[in-house]
């Protein structure tokens, strides 16, 4: 155990005056004050521990600014570990999902009221243990991050919130079991998607970004709402003359009062009733025609497109300061393990402290790192060539470049790893897709029963034979880790083991393909559904052709990149998914009624055409969780999303369009802006960066495997020593000597 006044010494200041001449704080201990006897290993011991947490930190972009001393150090790594960090998220997971079981329960086979049974409920405590393990589990990553950072808890806004939700939600939970699970509302519902914030640096950083784009948006968001009203009342006073023909039809319809004229134009805005609300109008008099296409001019394609370029300029760097971030952590973590390993160099020694570091106390460290095994080597292989028996800062630093890169291993290529053969397995894909499809022309206009596949089965046969050969000779060729250092091999081989297993589960089941082959259903599958799988597979087989177009390769890859580095983007998006799902069930569970039940929902051959009851679209209501998530993604798309503000009008009250334009605004308005503006960024940064990378290297593959950081990496600005010094100088568990 680590003696209790550790944390609050100097980590790396010195108790006797040096030939540094620094002056530090009588009687702090250092790493190197004890220089002999069972003090100095246990000092060492913990120097090592400091320097490899750092490194760990520095690997994975996170703060240093965490306790340092021998127990902390261990509570840190236990706390980062993968088995650690799996149940965290399997913890957030659970809570989350319990939405969808918990009472209103998704678990019925269909949504639509008119066919819905009546779902399980699961007993009263049962979700709610669940979810009091869930909130043990919260209590205690709260209790150990708090722990961990120290007196620097009452400065983090996110772990006081953190504290907060957990107190609310245990209070909630203690009133539903009070209540026997009967209470109208549960509040911490509402509260569940804080813990999938909270454990992602990167959607915090989004939401900062979000909180920073507010206010251009306002602006944007004021002048919309002054053009809606200006031409809501320019239309009521438009519509509103004498009742002939088409002018009292367009009043009635769409102007009859001004909360209908409101809806009736900002859904226009999205276009999603046009040209439906002039009609009327312009079929009584053409001038009218010229209102509704200076409306959409000024609002949709000026206004809206306006909005999506005031958040792009927003936005405008924001990969570039997340980088920039990530860079600053990984630098200060690597030259805080620098100072702790300098700082173990003998005081009587010829080197003074903080000249370098010892290369075998690199390599031990080196060893305690959690890091992949080809990095290691890579590292170490680099620290071979360096001359000098200290390594420098700037040598030390360079170590670590290793991080950024993805290690192949290189083995003998032969002639079935040369690039030619890649070409023929293209071909082969090409061809297998050709006979589907020619196949599946063929054979339209046929019933299943009736089709004879005994050639399809034969040709199926012959190719995914092919895929198998083709997999077997890459990986003679390349050996088995230079076959999975590449993605689309991985990709290919798997798809060729599932295809090769279904194929010999149909000759198992069916037999060998032969004229007439049309057996009677055995199993689970028919012989049809087993081929239609088949068939399936090898068109998503068919993908592999795509790194083999430059053009395409350097687009999809784009793409990819993207997905990875925007997941916290879509976590936001699922965050407020979860919350106004939640809020939906609350104002309108069992709102919506089948037909005949209720005299708001006539029968569909009664109902006017084009209404929610003539469309049939019961399926799209909040009467569960499930059901709520995707009635909300209907409204975002937008199409049709006037039928549910009129559907839910009738059914639940005027007051309900205040929810559905308030989850348009947040949904199809923010969020899209938002998401089109960070695409727009990232895709020219990386199309740029690639291009430019590809004209130097002349090798579109080595750009593939690099990084985002390393993409990136000569755009970003280091971090100058003194900003480094400055930033370790103001750590609150290290003291550097002066």
């Amino acid at each position: 155990m680590a003696d209790p006044r550790e944390e609050a010494e100097p980590l790396l200041s010195r108790t006797r005056g040096g030939s540094s001449g620094r002056n530090c704080p009588a009687g702090a201990s250092a790493c190197h004050s004890v220089q002999v006897g069972p003090g100095a290993a246990a000092r060492r011991d913990l120097c090592l521990d400091q320097a490899v947490v750092f490194i760990e930190d520095a690997i994975q972009y996170r703060s240093i600014n965490h306790r340092v001393d021998a127990r902390s150090l261990w509570l840190y790594r236990w706390y980062y570990s993968s088995p650690s960090q799996w149940i965290l998220s399997l913890t957030i997971f659970l809570i989350l999902a319990l939405a969808f079981i918990e009472t209103p329960s998704s678990l019925t086979s269909t949504s639509d009221v008119r066919y819905r049974p009546a779902p399980w409920e699961p007993p009263c405590g049962l979700t709610e243990g669940v979810e009091a393990l869930c909130l043990l589990v919260f209590a205690a990553d709260v209790s150990m991050k708090s722990y961990l950072v120290g007196a620097q808890f009452r400065k983090n806004p996110w772990l006081l919130a953190y504290l907060v939700v957990l107190v609310v939600s245990l209070v909630d939970w203690i009133v539903s079991l009070s209540l026997v699970c009967q209470e109208p509302v549960r509040v911490r519902r509402l509260l569940r998607p804080f813990f999938l914030m909270q454990n992602s640096s990167m959607m915090k950083k989004t939401l900062k970004c979000i909180r920073w784009s507010l206010p251009e948006m306002a602006s944007v968001g004021l002048l919309l709402a002054v053009h809606l009203c200006l031409f809501t009342t320019f239309g009521m006073l438009l519509f509103t003359g004498e009742k002939d023909g088409g002018q009292d039809k367009e009043r009635l319809t769409y102007f009859r009062n001004l909360p209908q004229a409101l809806t009736s134009l900002l859904v226009l805005l999205t276009t999603a009733n046009n040209p439906d609300v002039m009609i009327p109008a312009y079929s009584k008099n053409r001038a009218y025609a010229i209102f509704f296409i200076a409306f959409t001019l000024i609002g949709s394609l000026f206004l809206m497109n306006l909005l999506t370029a005031i958040i792009y300029n927003q936005f405008r760097g924001y990969l570039m300061k997340s980088l920039q971030t990530s860079l600053l952590r990984r630098r200060l973590g690597t030259r805080a393990a620098y100072k702790v390993l300098s700082s173990m160099t003998a005081e009587g020694e010829a080197h003074p402290e903080g000249v370098g570091v010892k290369p075998q106390d690199f390599l031990q460290v080196l060893q305690k790192v959690q890091l992949d095994s080809d990095h290691k080597q890579a590292i170490t292989e680099k620290l071979h060539s360096c001359s000098g028996d200290l390594l420098s800062a700037d040598e030390f630093q360079k170590l670590f470049e290793e991080f950024d890169k993805r290690v192949i291993k290189e083995s003998a290529q032969f002639l079935f790893g040369h690039h030619y053969f890649d070409y023929l397995g293209n071909l082969m894909a090409l061809g297998n897709l050709v006979t589907i499809c020619v196949f599946l022309v063929l054979d339209a206009d046929v019933l299943p029963e009736d089709r004879d596949d005994f050639l399809l089965g034969i040709l199926n046969c012959i190719f995914i034979l092919y895929y198998l050969l083709e997999m077997l000779l890459k990986v003679f060729a390349l050996g088995p880790q230079g076959y999975l250092a590449y993605s689309s091999n991985v990709f290919d081989g798997l798809l060729t083991i599932v295809l090769l297993v279904l194929e010999i589960s149909t000759l198992a089941v069916y037999r060998f393909p032969h004229p007439g082959w049309k057996p009677e259903m055995r199993g689970l599958l028919s012989l049809w559904d087993m081929t239609r799988l088949v068939n399936l597979l090898i068109v998503f087989r068919f993908l592999r052709i795509i790194p083999s177009m430059k053009l395409m390769a350097v687009v999809a890859s784009t793409i990819l990149d993207l997905i990875k580095n925007m997941r916290a983007f879509g976590g936001i998006l699922l965050v407020v998914y979860y919350v106004f799902a939640v809020i939906g069930i609350i104002l309108f569970q069992g709102v919506v009624v089948a037909p005949g039940n209720s005299s708001l929902a006539p029968d569909n051959g009664s109902a006017p055409c084009g209404s929610f009851e003539q469309l049939e679209y019961w399926a799209n209501n909040f009467d569960d969780f499930a059901a709520a998530l995707v009635t909300l993604w209907n409204v975002m798309v937008v199409n049709n999303w006037q039928v549910f503000l009129d559907a839910f009008r009738r059914y639940a009250g005027p007051w309900s369009k205040v929810y559905f334009v308030l989850w348009w605004l947040v949904s199809s308005v923010i969020w899209v802006n938002l998401f089109l503006a960070l695409i727009l960024e990232n895709f020219l940064h990386k199309w740029d960066r690639r291009s430019h990378l590809q004209s130097l290297t002349g090798d579109l593959a080595a750009t593939s495997e690099m990084t985002v950081e390393l993409l990136f990496r000569d755009v970003l600005e280091e971090p100058t020593e003194e900003e480094l010094m400055e930033k370790l100088s103001h750590h609150p568990h290290m003291q550097l000597c002066r």
